[in-house]
């Protein structure tokens, strides 16, 4: 929530020596923090209030009293009431982009960041201990660290600091979770535990027992994170505008992995036509930032510099023309703030009239002279319209002055139409008219056109009036989706002292362990061992006096005495078998039992106190932690004795209408692994 941290102190359970860094500090009373707070508790107060809802709409299906049903349509006028109340105050928190931005001096036009969704505190520490003693038959009380370690992960990703090491704190639980559901969720037995998400538009809680919405939920705030990097950045300096490039591009990018990956999360902000628009608008704002860094040291007052910063204005409207329809399609402009479509269509319209305004420059202020490349402008010219008015040629215009004139009025008159109609859209959403910066710069713009229309402007000349064509959208820098290299962060099992998670996961089901003693007298008789952790007990003399004992093929060694074997080798589980030559030694063995492979069962999924069902089916899976099949051993003699075997700026610039505090004109101030069990080889010991 906020971007003070607090120390590092807490280790990493994983193993890899290392420390994760903790969330930030929830006290402290930064805009950001309040902002997620009392979205907090804006969904506390929507759940109560759909919880009442349904409580008077169930009342009002069961009761036949006409008296008691209109009380209960009372009820549930005020709370129906209540809700639209709450939901307008969610909306205003989403609108509230100010918190977001970088402040300086002179400011940028506002860019849109997405806000964290909220989660409910998860307690793993019952559900995992009796999972661990009824699967794994050990005792869950020593795994009580590990545990500790999970819930502080999970606790310090509900507030991450906005930068790199926030994403990488969100990214490191992110690949916690695939281990963990190896460990304790099995297909056909959930160990109880609820995760609950809120939807960052609507409020509306979702609860599911399955890690899905658990991964997904983490991926959108990955990419919430980066749009808050990228607005925050000081899009001043070239270094902050490739900052915020980046940043929304690698948005964009998880958002498109969170679609592709999850296509049945039933929690409304990550259905695949609201992410397609998040990924659409993360893109939008990536040209902007790329068109302001091809603004940013100056534009060149030529014919070829204008033109072609126009054609990149042009490319920016259109990504932001797309991004404004599909706000407004049917599934997405009932749950989309008012605020964002506004702003998608403000911007529409006053990059648009941009790109006629340099237009406009090139032609009113640049004639065609003896010195200038008449070839060069010519196919610059055609480039531009994907149609001329009728009857003109692009060396017709640029030959004759007064067809160009005439064609260079018509864009400053379109310029001008367009920064009015970007002023009354702005006019007409009251959470938009608190940014008086974007005001200020939508101000600029179009008195710049204004100025412009003005020194053209002759009296005694009476003009045959056309429509400016459209302006060819065209850039050479596209933003693209960038999916970062952070979601794939390597991290060590916190749970790896249970064995090898091909062999000891979810899905496998053991026996319980049994105690096999070993005497120094079973020397003469034994069986061979096979495998690299867990070493697989094959070729057993029936007629040893360890089979005598129990001991069966294809037994698994777990422990030798009072050492934990789960990870050992061959030559490692030998060599503390030796301890045999003089005094008898246990051990403890578990051997794996046959289970039939299940349709995934069904998972309840409670949204807005309304009950949906999902297949897991439809859900992600992931296919590399399948249970390794133990393999058929052909049986061997067995052996009396202990074997061991072999392992440019011109003149005259122009500058992008920036919003100035400082009194000044705005375009006259200068610019600114985890281990992984290996196969069977043919290494084998015998005894």
């Amino acid at each position: 929530m906020t971007d003070t941290l607090l120390p590092n102190g807490i280790k990493d359970g994983g193993g890899d020596s290392s420390y994760f860094r903790k969330g930030c500090n929830p006290f402290a009373q930064t805009g950001r923090s309040k902002l997620q707070n009392k979205r907090a508790g804006l969904n506390q107060q929507i759940i109560k209030e759909m919880r009442m809802r349904a409580g008077a709409e169930n009342l009002l299906k069961a009761s036949s009293n006409n008296k008691v049903k209109e009380m209960v349509m009372l009820e549930l006028s005020y709370v129906n009431a209540n809700l639209q109340l709450l939901t307008g105050q969610l909306e205003a928190l989403n609108s509230s982009v100010d918190v977001y931005q970088n402040t300086h001096e002179t400011a940028n036009i506002p860019l849109i960041a997405l806000g964290l969704k909220e989660t409910k505190e998860v307690d793993f520490s019952t559900p995992f201990k009796d999972f661990i003693l009824e699967h794994y038959s050990e005792d869950g009380n020593s795994y009580e660290d590990e545990i500790a370690d999970m819930m502080d992960l999970r606790q310090a990703c509900r507030t991450p600091s906005r930068n790199e090491e926030g994403v990488e704190l969100l990214a490191k639980y992110f690949s916690h979770l695939p281990l963990i559901e190896s460990r304790f969720f099995s297909p056909n037995h959930q160990p109880g535990i609820f995760f609950t998400w809120y939807d960052s538009f609507t409020g509306v809680p979702v609860c599911q027992q399955n890690l899905s919405l658990e991964k997904a939920s983490i991926l959108f705030n990955m990419a919430a994170l980066y749009s808050q990097v990228g607005t925050r950045s000081n899009r001043q300096t070239i270094g902050g505008l490739e900052e915020a490039i980046s940043s929304f591009q690698k948005a964009a990018g998880i958002l498109n992995h969170l679609k592709e990956t999850f296509t049945h999360t039933p929690s409304y902000d990550m259905s695949p036509a609201m992410v397609s628009m998040l990924i659409r608008m993360m893109l939008a704002q990536a040209q902007e930032c790329l068109f302001e860094k091809t603004a940013l040291p100056g534009i060149r007052n030529q014919f070829q510099s204008l033109m072609k910063v126009a054609q990149e204005a042009s490319k920016v409207s259109e990504t932001y023309d797309q991004v404004h329809q599909s706000m407004i399609q049917t599934p997405i402009k009932d749950n989309v703030p008012l605020f964002w479509s506004t702003m998608a269509q403000v911007k529409t319209n006053h990059y648009r009239s941009m790109a006629h305004y340099f237009v406009a420059s090139a032609l009113l202020d640049h004639q065609l002279s003896p010195n200038d490349d008449e070839d060069q402008q010519e196919k610059t010219l055609s480039q531009v319209y994907d149609c001329l008015p009728e009857g003109q040629s692009p060396l017709d215009i640029l030959k004759r002055r007064e067809e160009r004139s005439r064609l260079g009025k018509a864009h400053i008159r379109r310029a001008i139409l367009g920064h009015e109609e970007a002023l009354r859209i702005y006019s007409l959403c009251h959470h938009l008219n608190k940014l008086e910066i974007l005001e200020d710069i939508l101000k600029a713009s179009h008195q710049r056109s204004l100025n412009k229309s003005s020194e053209n402007e002759n009296e005694d000349e009476f003009t045959d009036y056309i429509e400016a064509p459209d302006i060819i959208p065209k850039t050479e820098h596209k933003a693209e989706m960038a999916v970062p290299a952070t979601t794939k962060v390597k991290v060590s099992d916190f749970f790896q002292r249970l064995g090898p998670l091909s062999f000891f996961n979810a899905k496998q089901r053991w026996t319980a362990p049994r105690i096999i003693t070993l005497r120094p007298e079973d020397r003469d008789h034994g069986f061979t061992l096979k495998g690299e952790s867990p070493v697989q007990v094959v070729s057993l003399d029936p007629l040893c006096p360890a089979a005598a004992e129990g001991l069966k093929e294809g037994d698994f060694i777990i422990t030798v005495g009072d050492t934990d074997c789960k990870w050992f080798t061959v030559s490692e589980v030998m060599r503390l078998l030796k301890d045999v030559d003089e005094e008898m030694i246990d051990i403890q063995v578990v051997s794996m039992m046959e289970s039939n492979p299940q349709m995934p069962t069904k998972s309840a999924t409670f949204c807005g106190n309304i009950p949906k069902t999902y297949s897991m089916i439809c859900l992600a899976y992931d296919d590399e932690d399948k249970n390794a099949k133990s393999r058929k051993v052909t049986k061997k003699s067995s052996f009396l004795s202990w074997g061991l075997k072999n392992k440019l700026k011109s003149a005259s610039t122009l500058s992008l209408p920036t919003s100035d505090h400082s009194n000044s004109q705005p375009w006259n101030k200068p610019c600114p692994t985890f281990p992984s069990s290996s196969s069977y080889n043919n290494d084998s010991s015998l005894y």
